[in-house]
């Protein structure tokens, strides 16, 4: 018999069975895994270094990020913010660092480090791997759990954080818990334009883009890819987009500003002086400032600007296709990536089924949710680590304070 139970050995998981152990530390903890690894998201997070969390620290500025769950995790950002994940890993001696774009990772540049730190405080608990996890059932004295490897484990407190487990989703519908349906989230965009293609690894620092006929729209740093566009901006709209996106079958049309730290007007000046500077020189020489020479060859074949055609000739039908093209080019997108590994799905358990306080739910008080197995999904940039930090902090201080053997 386990005093707690953690099904998942992931990031929310473990944060949960840490600081569990650490305030109780006659708690008999154990982690199921269906893995034989625990905390393989953590690993390629962030490209390898882990994004640990973000600079903001404001529970409301932190829940804006949260296309779904916003609203809940503030109450629970003013227990546990971004400042307390740091200090948290700070104190067991993990440096972080900020980047200028507010992202939070280990001084090390290493997912592994955060891994090691993990290991390292999980002094005491079980790691039962190779358990993949066939039946939930309440018993009298908590818990009871059964592995497709023929094991029953029995607990008096039981933590779900499986994420978009399958089977796991199964078992917590036969308990009666509401579901949101369960659809991708942070994705990228394939274009099938080999002209827009070529230019993979042309960027931009501030773009905006947005899906036609919605009022879907994000701005942010823009790349383009080998298959189409990835970056920031790409990514936050497809997670706020993320069932609409879904309704289409992933093929829509988008527009894109590739210059959305510049006014429009002030570009078509800038247009007008460089030709009239340059009369003489092919339009094709005069790339607007903030965009390469390969980007501006696309943009002047896009608008119809042969190589021939001089500054001279740069008149209002040609600055006008030229405006059009680098602040609404037009795109069909015909289905989606998943970004690197770090996919993310929106949907899982309601959030009415579940306390905010003590991510415990509400028709089962010793049974607690954390991480994405929730109806709780972000943006880049550290914050759906955060949200299981959160979790996973609030369900040992429930723990702790709800303690009898």
């Amino acid at each position: 018999m386990f005093d707690f139970l953690v099904i998942g050995g992931g990031a929310a998981g473990f944060f949960a069975a840490i600081n569990a152990k650490k305030k109780v530390p006659g708690l008999k903890v154990a982690i199921l895994e269906k893995q034989g690894k625990v905390l393989q998201k953590v690993k390629v997070s962030g490209g390898g270094r882990c994004n640990v969390t973000h600079a903001v620290s404001d529970p409301g500025e932190l829940a804006r990020n949260y296309p779904r769950g916003g609203d809940f995790l503030e109450k629970a950002f003013e227990k546990f913010s971004s400042a307390d994940t740091r200090k948290w890993f700070e104190k067991r001696g993990v440096a972080l660092k900020t980047e200028k774009d507010g992202r939070v990772f280990p001084v090390s540049d290493s997912s592994q480090t955060i891994i090691n730190c993990f290991l390292k405080e999980a002094g005491g608990i079980d790691l039962l791997l190779h358990s993949r996890v066939e039946k939930i059932t309440p018993v009298p004295a908590g818990w009871e759990v059964q592995t497709a490897e023929g094991k029953v484990y029995q607990t008096r407190r039981l933590m779900i954080a499986t994420g978009s487990d399958a089977r796991v989703w199964s078992a917590l519908q036969q308990l009666d818990l509401a579901f949101s349906e369960a659809v991708p989230s942070l994705f990228t965009f394939n274009i099938p334009d080999g002209t827009l293609t070529a230019l993979q690894g042309t960027s931009f620092s501030r773009a905006r883009v947005s899906v036609a006929k919605t009022s879907l729209v994000q701005e942010g740093p823009l790349l383009i890819t080998h298959w189409g566009l990835s970056g920031p901006a790409v990514l936050k709209l497809s997670a706020w987009g993320a069932y609409l996106l879904k309704k289409t079958g992933y093929i829509f049309e988008i527009e894109v500003n590739w210059l959305a730290d510049r006014n429009k007007n002030d570009l078509e000046k800038e247009l007008k002086k460089r030709f009239s500077e340059n009369p003489k020189k092919n339009i094709r020489m005069l790339p607007v400032s903030g965009v390469s020479q390969r980007f501006w060859t696309y943009i002047c074949d896009k608008s119809g600007i042969s190589e021939f055609r001089k500054g001279a000739e740069g008149g209002k039908k040609q600055i006008a296709a030229l405006l059009e093209n680098l602040t609404a080019s037009k795109f069909s997108v015909n289905g989606k990536s998943t970004f690197k590994e770090e996919f993310v799905t929106a949907g899982g358990v309601s959030l009415d089924e579940v306390n905010a306080e003590s991510f415990s739910t509400c028709k089962y008080p010793d049974l607690y949710l954390g991480g994405e197995v929730l109806d709780i999904d972000a943006v880049t940039g550290g914050f759906n680590f955060q949200a299981a930090w959160t979790a996973g902090w609030l369900i040992s201080e429930h723990i702790f304070h709800n303690y009898s053997i």
